[in-house]
Order: structure tokens, then sequence, then C-alpha cells
């Protein structure tokens, strides 16, 4: 008897958020008993599960013809690009992404996964709605890994700032200097020691201008392996998540999940992920889609607020990320929309 399975495409590697999410669902679907691969050819291939684009169009032409359901995870666009120069190589790489997800969206997925509301309002805007199903699944943590308890204490002497991107290259400069200017003002309004902390790949040229215009101190991690991530967010006060428009960020449900409260400014998925009890949002301010300055005394005062009553707001966010968050959930979520019930 052939095994029922389904199709990943394509077969990430690395350290990135997609590849993270393929290997949870991977795993989470083998829990289930739902076997998964790479090639759509596979006998007893039920669906395949396109996690943005993939180049080998050929693969996606045969599930169509043969009526393998065919289902497109999509994450938001590219933009950064038309806002500032980022050089012509990565101008023309992020405009052919944006087309060939656009093309699968349009023309090869029967149903569409987008990562957060505001990740379909975006891609229904600038490419228009469709008449195919679609649903927003948001992405899910693994409560066990990531909670409260264990290896990371809180600083006594200082507010830690904690920030984790995967890279401030490509256009992202704006994100670094946001997070700069909300530690130096918050330094000011509590006149205290703040500790910025910064994880993510930071070119050299900016991490010198940074380095002349700082008064909170500024601690460079770099890039750490994903397993430090639960003690970085239990040895931190606060997560401000410098993204601008981020789709649906792992950094900040993996935070809610480890009790960290999180203070941003209200643009991209932010506001639907934190709510009302994972922290606080605040009004940019200026034109966010134009990469202004934001209004960073409003962000204070949210993070002030916050550190005044830490212990609630530890206790708020982690029951956010239990009750809407959770890695099975997110895996059940995915294997009606490959399966049905």
């Amino acid at each position: 008897m052939t095994e029922l399975s389904i199709c990943i495409l394509p077969k990430l590697k690395g350290p990135g958020g997609p590849s993270s999410f393929q290997a949870k669902l991977i795993n989470g679907l083998s829990a289930l008993g739902i076997e998964s691969h790479h090639d759509p050819h596979t006998p007893g291939t039920q669906a395949v599960l396109v996690i943005g684009a993939t180049r080998k169009l050929d693969e996606l032409y045969y599930a169509k013809r043969t009526h393998i359901h065919i289902v497109q995870r999509l994450d938001g666009m590219n933009w950064l690009h038309k806002r500032q120069p980022t050089g012509w190589k990565h101008y023309l790489r992020s405009q052919r992404m944006n087309l060939q997800l656009s093309f699968i969206r349009r023309w090869l997925a029967d149903e569409i996964v987008y990562q957060s509301n505001f990740t379909r309002d975006w891609w229904n805007t600038v490419y228009g709605s469709l008449r195919k199903p679609n649903r927003v699944i948001h992405n899910g943590v693994n409560l066990n890994t990531f909670n409260p308890s264990g290896d990371g204490q809180l600083p006594e002497d200082f507010i830690r700032l904690l920030v984790v991107e995967g890279s401030f290259k490509g256009g992202h400069e704006r994100d670094m200097f946001n997070a700069v200017e909300a530690a130096n003002r918050l330094s000011a309004r509590l006149d205290r020691r703040v500790e910025l902390m910064i994880v993510g790949n930071a070119p050299q040229h900016m991490r010198e201008q940074v380095s002349c215009s700082h008064k909170a101190a500024v601690r460079w991690m770099g890039l750490v392996p994903h397993e430090r991530i639960p003690e970085l967010d239990r040895s931190a006060h606060i997560l401000f998540p410098a993204e601008i428009n981020a789709a649906c960020p792992n950094s900040v449900v993996e935070a809610l999940a480890s009790g960290l409260p999180v203070v941003s400014y209200a643009t991209g998925s932010l506001p639907e992920l934190i709510g009302e009890d994972g922290g606080a949002v605040v009004p940019y301010g200026s034109n966010y889609w134009h990469l202004e300055e934001p209004e960073t005394d409003l962000l204070v005062e949210a993070a002030v607020k916050v550190l005044d009553d830490l212990p609630a707001y530890r206790a708020s966010a982690r029951k956010r990320a239990e009750t809407y968050f959770g890695l099975e959930q997110m895996v059940a979520d995915y294997k009606e929309a490959l399966l049905g019930n």
C-alpha cells in the first residue's frame, strides 16, 4: 500500500526563518504520522507546500497536471530596494523574487496561506485579490523550549533591550538606527544604564556608525545558534522588533513564549502578534513606508510603562503565546490546509 505524504518545496537549509519553519513543520507532521519529502513525483503525494517560491516550476506544473493540491505559504514581499539604493544586484534579485512569488500565487497555487493578516492585506493591495481559498496561519513556537524557566537571568544593575534579527543588510539600516535611538532615549529617560543587545548580522560599517553616536551600551552578539535564543530572551527586560513591516517574525512569538514583553512600533504584523497583553505597540509617528524617522518618545514611554509593571507583563506575554502561538496548533492548521480535515 502506498504511503500518503506531502511534498515541501524548495528544500531549505541554513539558519533562516523559512528553514526553521520547514524543519518544525516536518517534525510536527511526522509526529502525526504524515511523511514529508521534496519530490512531487513520489507515489502517494497528496499535496505540495511551496514555502515562498521555487525555481522548479516544472515540478509545480507536474503537480497541477496530476491534480495534486498546491498550497503556497506567503511571507511579505521585497520593498526596501525601491526606497533606497541597495545595489543593482540586490535590486534585480528582489524584483525577480517578487515576480516568482506573485506568479505562483496567481497561476499555480490552489490555496494561499498568509503568515499574518497584514501579509494578506499587503499582497491583495499590491497584486490584487484572488478568487481562491486562503487563510492566515501565524508562526508557532515550541512552548517547552521557549518558556520563562531555565538559563538566562535578568541583570539587576541595568536594563537590557534585546533586538533579534537575521540581518541588517539589504536596506535595513533604518531598523538598526531605530533600535539605537530607542536605547539612547530610554537610557536618558530612566537616568539608568541601558544595554542594547543586538543579535544578527550587522555589517562593520554600520557598527562603526553606531559606535560614534550611541549613549546606551551596545553589545554586538552577531549570529548565534538558535538554541541560545531562549536563554537570551530570558536575560532581557524588553524585546524591540526592529524590522519595519515584518510579516510574522519568529523572534516575537519566541519572546512572548519566553515571558519577554515586546515593545514595538505599529508596523507590519506586530500589532496583531503582540495584541494588548504581549507588551505595548505605539504609532510610528511618520511615514515608515518612506523610511522616515519614528516618534521615539512614544516608544520610550511605552517601554517605561512595561518596566514599571514587568512581572505582570512577563506573565501576560507567556499567556498570549500559550493561547495563540503553540507549535501544535500551527502544525494542525497546516495539516488541514494541505490534507483537509
